[in-house]
Formats: C-alpha cells, sequence, structure tokens
C-alpha cells in the first residue's frame, strides 16, 4: 500500500483496509492505482472525474444523507464535471466534423 495511504488510513484510526465499506474500498483502490503510476494520462484523469461523479451522484440518490451534506457537494460535482467536458470537448468536436464531412460526401 503507498504510505501517503496509509499514513491517512493510521490517522482516521483504520488499521485494516477489509473494515471499511465497498465504497471506502474502491475509493482507496482507484487512490493506490493513481498513486502507483508515475504519470497520469489523460484516460486516467477522465476516468478518476468519472469515478468522483459517480461517487457523488451516489451520494444524492442516497435518502438517508441529509440535505445539508449532499448540498456540499454541489461545487466538488460542477467542477469534475467541467473537467470530463473539457478532456471530451476535442473528441465531440472531430466527431461532430467528421459527421459533416460525411454528410457533405454523401
Amino acid at each position: 500500500m503507498n504510505s501517503l495511504i496509509g499514513r491517512l488510513l493510521r490517522k482516521r484510526g483504520i488499521d485494516d483496509v477489509e473494515k471499511l465499506s465497498a465504497e471506502e474500498k474502491a475509493t482507496v483502490e482507484n487512490y493506490e492505482r493513481i498513486l502507483s503510476k508515475r504519470e497520469l494520462t489523460v484516460a486516467d484523469l477522465r476516468e478518476f472525474a468519472r469515478f468522483q461523479v459517480d461517487k457523488i451522484e451516489g451520494v444524492w440518490r442516497d435518502q438517508k444523507v441529509e440535505q445539508a451534506r449532499k448540498a456540499e457537494l454541489i461545487p466538488y460535482h460542477t467542477v469534475y464535471k467541467t473537467l470530463l467536458q473539457a478532456i471530451d470537448a476535442p473528441e465531440a468536436e472531430r466527431k461532430a466534423l467528421e459527421s459533416v464531412l460525411l454528410q457533405q460526401i454523401s
């Protein structure tokens, strides 16, 4: 396990990853995967942002979570969605241009 993750878990009083919830384990595994790489790719950033968006939206769907807690997540969701849009924009533009060119060829 990465030393930073280990230190964070110890600081929070967690001595065994197996004691974490499934969602928490997934987060730790995602952090571990990201920290094990020397360089992040655009695909890594896209995957990380999507993971965070999915996690936030999962909290929003949970009826047990208070509205105030859900509202705190809005800025984070906005940032992650904006990052995804910035990452995916060139691909979307390329597909749109290909579509226009194909229509003109037909």
